[in-house]
Parts: C-alpha cells; sequence; structure tokens
C-alpha cells in the first residue's frame, strides 16, 4: 500500500519565533540587563549630584505650556524600564545583543557627556507635589538634574528603532509594530506630563539617539573600510598579514560587521543572523 507524502509542515508563528529568542541566552540577557541598569542609575545620581551646583533651568516653550500636568502618566513613564528590557531579551543571539550594547554606550556616552559640560534642572512648575502622592516620591527621589538631553526620551527612541527591527525580521504584523511605536510615543509624552522634563528636553533625548546611532554607523564603516585596506595590501604583497595587523584588526573588524549585519533591518540597528 502507497504511503501517502507527508504534508508540509507550517512555518512558525512570529510569535513562536519571538518567544525563542526570549527564551535563547536568557540568563545572559537576564543578569546583564540587571547589571547594566543598576550600574547605569549610580553613575546617573553620581552625575546629577556632581553637577548639581552649577546646573541651568531649561527654558519652557508654548508645547510644555499646551500638555497639562496628568498623575497617571507616571504608569507609561515608569514602564521604559521593561520596555528597554524587551530589547534585548528578543535579541536573536550574541551578536545581535553586542550591536544592543554599542548603541546603548554611544547614547549613554554623549548625555554624560552633556551632563557634565552643560548641567541642566527642569523648571519648578510651581505646583505642590503634596497634592499628586503618586508623583511625590518621583520627585523627590529624582529632583530633575540631567535634564537634556532626556535619556528616557533617548531611550525610548533607541528601545523602538531595536524593536522594530526585531519585529521585522520575524516578519510580525502590523498592529505589533503599531503598539511598539506607540509605547515610545506614550513614554515620551509622559515625560512632559509628569513634568519631569520639558520639550526641550524631549527634542534633546531625540536627537542624542540620532547621533549616537549615527556615530555608531561611522564607526562601522571606519572599520569595514580598515579591513578591507589590510586584506588588499595582503593580496598585493602575496603573503600573510603581519601578526600585529591581524590582532589590532581582525578583531575590531568581526565585532563591528558581524554585530551590524542582518536581516530586514535598517541601516541604524541590525541584528546579525541567526548562526
Amino acid at each position: 500500500m502507497p504511503i501517502p507524502d507527508a504534508l508540509p509542515l507550517a512555518p512558525p508563528s512570529w510569535s513562536h519565533l519571538l518567544w525563542q529568542r526570549v527564551c535563547h541566552l536568557w540568563w545572559i540577557k537576564m543578569v546583564g540587563t540587571a547589571v547594566s541598569i543598576s550600574s547605569f542609575f549610580v553613575a546617573y545620581f553620581w552625575l546629577m549630584e556632581a553637577t548639581a551646583h552649577r546646573a541651568v533651568t531649561v527654558p519652557t516653550t508654548a508645547l510644555d505650556a499646551w500638555v497639562g500636568l496628568n498623575s497617571w502618566a507616571l504608569v507609561p513613564y515608569a514602564s521604559l524600564w521593561l520596555y528597554v528590557s524587551l530589547a534585548p531579551a528578543f535579541a536573536a543571539n550574541l551578536g545581535a545583543l553586542r550591536s544592543y550594547m554599542v548603541g546603548a554606550l554611544a547614547i549613554i556616552g554623549l548625555a554624560f557627556a552633556t551632563y557634565w559640560v552643560f548641567p541642566t534642572v527642569t523648571p519648578s512648575f510651581g505646583v505642590d507635589w503634596a497634592m499628586y502622592p503618586m508623583l511625590r516620591f518621583l520627585k523627590t527621589a529624582d529632583a530633575g538634574g540631567n535634564a537634556f538631553p532626556s535619556l528616557h526620551v533617548a531611550f525610548a527612541c533607541y528601545t523602538a528603532i531595536v524593536i522594530g527591527s526585531q519585529l521585522r525580521s520575524i516578519q510580525a504584523p502590523r498592529w505589533a509594530r503599531a503598539i511598539n511605536g506607540a509605547w515610545c510615543v506614550a513614554i515620551a509624552y509622559s515625560t512632559l506630563a509628569i513634568h519631569q522634563h520639558v520639550a526641550l528636553d524631549v527634542a534633546g533625548g531625540a536627537l542624542t539617539t540620532c547621533a549616537a546611532l549615527r556615530l555608531v554607523a561611522l564607526g562601522r564603516r571606519h572599520a569595514r573600510r580598515r579591513r578591507q585596506r589590510v586584506h588588499r595590501a595582503t593580496r598585493a604583497a602575496g603573503t600573510a598579514p603581519a601578526p600585529h595587523a591581524q590582532r589590532m584588526v581582525a578583531p575590531v573588524g568581526r565585532a563591528w560587521s558581524r554585530a551590524f549585519t542582518g536581516e530586514a533591518a535598517p541601516r541604524s540597528y541590525r541584528e546579525a543572523p541567526r548562526r
């Protein structure tokens, strides 16, 4: 009796692929995220205290007057730490994690340099925070220093770019990508609605992300060209590259090129292909 041909297996759904990514290297992602966020807070608050005596107040704009105080905006504001944790959780492999960390460190480096050279503080707005118990703790813990640029907005924008790339790479539906974008917008709005930042801080945060990703792209391009020059010189000489050239160029070039090559991702962030 002839055996019927086996039915072709249906491709895994995008949600299944996303869950596979979450489970892959989960302990590295969990520990790395916890250590990174904790270290960031230590450096952030130290820098704020060290520069508080020379901080200047960021001026307000018409947009700040238009956006009223909303204590419930604390919910999307606090959700940033869950949001940023999803980006490394959805990383496909170590190359994608390395790519994410390079961009995050570039953003932090630019922002911290700005805080040190030009420290700023958010205006008081003349609000009696005792009337807003949901916000009183935040205002006590974070006095509004390190205002410009807003790292809350910078990391929300960066996370939206990274997760958007990850969702496209697994062909997630449009509604999932729309939620990702709406989450980013809600966090940016919340910084204004709880008076933790002003409009200039929000614009500065978005520009910081753009500048950091541009620097990362330039660094990747420089490393690639450097590798190409070494290989061309090697082929022209007909000999193997010098040991010191291999040590200096190859690891750097591989780190940049593998970290920023991938599938269906924008130039500002590319995941490494799954190995």
